[in-house]
């Protein structure tokens, strides 16, 4: 399994073209990415992290105009957007209509990130079109924390970006589907500054 450095971006993103699977490091964890508009990516992803396929999986995006293009973004969604994002936060909003079923796996709503370096952003740039991003580990292990342990647990990944990850918590999750926004999962942003923001 080879490694690239952050330096070679095409190279990556050629194997995400070809719907590859590869493991990135983001802010919190080290990742593995497939990109959304193909099927087959979805169907690689699946095999790689072994997850049943009624499990949906997060999706990162470069920018909030990508964002837009995937998901319904209400006043508070793009209030949250200026004032988190790209940061350790996770938007569940409610899925563009238009987008084919393996997205999300038949459910009306999608768990989004901004990506969270300019080497990911670029990455994602590159190919035109967000990507599914879920930990780098196989379904109910451990996530690994460095490259060794990446090539041991997913030996079918296509590839793998060298890279740090800062071992913080994990991005705090908020569900702003409903009328009464919820925190799913607290992370490094609290229920306080969400609200001060939405009130704003």
């Amino acid at each position: 399994m080879k490694r690239y450095t952050q330096n070679q971006i095409d190279e990556l993103a050629d194997i995400l073209k070809k719907d590859g699977v590869i493991s990135v490091p983001t802010d919190t964890v080290y990742g593995i990415c497939a990109r959304i508009n193909s099927e087959q990516a979805h169907q690689n992803l699946l095999k790689v992290k072994k997850r049943p396929d009624t499990k949906s999986f997060p999706i990162m995006c470069a920018d909030e105009e990508q964002i837009k293009s995937i998901a319904i973004v209400d006043e508070r969604a793009e209030k949250l957007i200026h004032a988190f994002m790209p940061g350790p936060i996770t938007l569940v909003l409610k899925k563009n209509r238009k987008l084919p079923n393996y997205i999300n796996t038949g459910k009306d709503e999608l768990g989004i990130r901004m990506a969270t370096s300019k080497t990911l952003e670029n990455l994602i740039k590159k190919i035109e079109c967000p990507i599914f991003m879920t930990s780098a580990n196989q379904s109910g292990k451990a996530v690994c924390t460095n490259l060794d342990e990446i090539e041991k647990a997913l030996p079918n990944l296509d590839a793998i970006m060298e890279g740090e990850v800062s071992f913080n918590q994990a991005s705090t999750i908020v569900n702003c589907t409903s009328k009464e926004i919820k925190i799913e999962r607290l992370g490094p942003i609290s229920m306080e500054q969400i609200k001060k923001v939405i009130e704003n």
